[in-house]
């Protein structure tokens, strides 16, 4: 069903307590992100706006996290947190780099993966037609048994699988740079949750996976969908991938819920990743989400990677405008302090070498001509 009235109903969930930790100085996810996006947000008008409630987060339950995760690993994790050390025998995937231990790490990851429980049940209860948690998403590596690229509890997991046990059908829509592979590999043999990325190529970028070919086994199989894209894809070479891809899948799969991924570290700005996307390339990709979820009638976000600052807040308060159909000014209302020299939401970009576009173009065309001959014909796509 569509949407039930316009403008929709939006639930952000949030609260001061999802950036009050870091897991290093010098790690490169910082939670002052999230703090950053509210203060846009709040001076955007956007925390006062009639249709949008901001609710607080809670702890995700050990029922919850194991909807995603094995016992032992979440045992591992909880003695980890209080300083105690493993006995000898697996890592659980954490250790120096990506992942490393922090007392209260536990904690929060539960908040974090809580919060995205609590829009998932505003989803199923009828309470929002669109649920967004920004401080959610980056986990989207973290598999059953064991930490994995930032993530430690995969919150998308956790509650797809939730949505699919009410009896949901659920299409998971992952645009962060990164192959989403826990969320894949979360439901690699099940045809109960359709999960789709977009992402930079994994011959270029962690963690290395998400070719064509990987399409899901067993009853599963065709239900997992990668679009690997070439480095430097700017906004049209992308908004094209997804067009042709995207919409088709997830009108043939017919979802009781859109569940959307929205990473910002597909921006052009970002210092880990090769992508050329600018804040209203990644809005136009929203703003076709939006459509896609007004079918079905329910939108589940959460936020995602993203390691210039300023590009995220940005980006995430123009996406909770999209989500809540409320047109925001061209100039930004405050400075984010890690952004300076930005005045506007939108970015300018400097024009792209003709050559280079054309290689890119042939490299995600041939993704998409693989998409479209392997998966599209068990779709009923042709």
């Amino acid at each position: 069903m569509p949407f039930p009235q316009s403008p929709s109903r939006v639930v952000v969930v949030y609260s001061d307590e999802v950036w009050r930790y870091e897991m290093s100085d010098t790690h490169p996810l910082r939670p002052i992100r999230r703090k950053r996006t509210y203060a846009l947000m709040e001076a955007a008008g956007l925390t006062r706006a009639d249709n949008i409630s901001f609710v607080p987060p809670r702890p995700a339950t050990d029922d919850e996290i194991t909807l995603g995760h094995t016992p032992e690993y979440l045992g591992a994790v909880k003695t980890l947190s209080s300083g105690l050390e493993l006995p000898v025998g697996p890592s659980y995937g954490f250790g120096p780099g990506d992942n490393p231990v922090f007392n209260g790490m536990f904690e929060a990851n539960a908040l974090t993966s809580g919060a995205t429980m609590v829009a998932a049940h505003a989803i199923a209860d009828g309470s929002a037609d669109v649920a967004f948690n920004f401080a959610g998403g980056h986990q989207h590596h973290a598999m059953s048994d064991r930490a994995s690229g930032f993530g430690v509890f995969n919150d998308t997991v956790m509650a797809a699988q939730w949505l699919a046990d009410q009896g949901m059908r659920v299409a998971y829509i992952d645009i962060d740079c990164h192959h989403g592979d826990g969320v894949q590999a979360g439901f690699y043999d099940t045809p109960d949750v359709l999960t789709v990325s977009l992402h930079e190529s994994g011959q270029f970028l962690f963690p290395g996976t998400g070719n064509v070919r990987e399409s899901g086994r067993d009853a599963g199989e065709n239900y997992s969908v990668n679009v690997p894209l070439a480095p430097h894809t700017s906004d049209v070479a992308y908004l094209a991938a997804f067009d042709a891809v995207v919409p088709q899948l997830v009108e043939a799969f017919n979802p009781d819920v859109l569940f959307t991924q929205l990473g910002v570290d597909t921006h052009v700005l970002d210092p880990i990743t090769h992508l050329r996307l600018t804040v209203q390339g990644h809005a136009a990709v929203v703003g076709r989400l939006r459509d896609l979820a007004s079918e079905c009638g329910r939108w589940l976000a959460v936020g995602g990677g993203g390691y210039d600052l300023g590009a995220v807040a940005r980006a995430w308060s123009v996406d909770l405008a999209i989500m809540a159909e409320i047109e925001l000014p061209p100039e930004l209302p405050i400075t984010v302090p890690e952004s300076p020299v930005a005045y506007t939401y939108a970015d300018t970009l400097e024009p792209s070498d003709e050559l280079v576009d054309m290689q890119i173009s042939a490299f995600n065309d041939r993704s998409v001509e693989q998409v479209r001959e392997l998966i599209f014909p068990h779709h009923g796509l042709g």
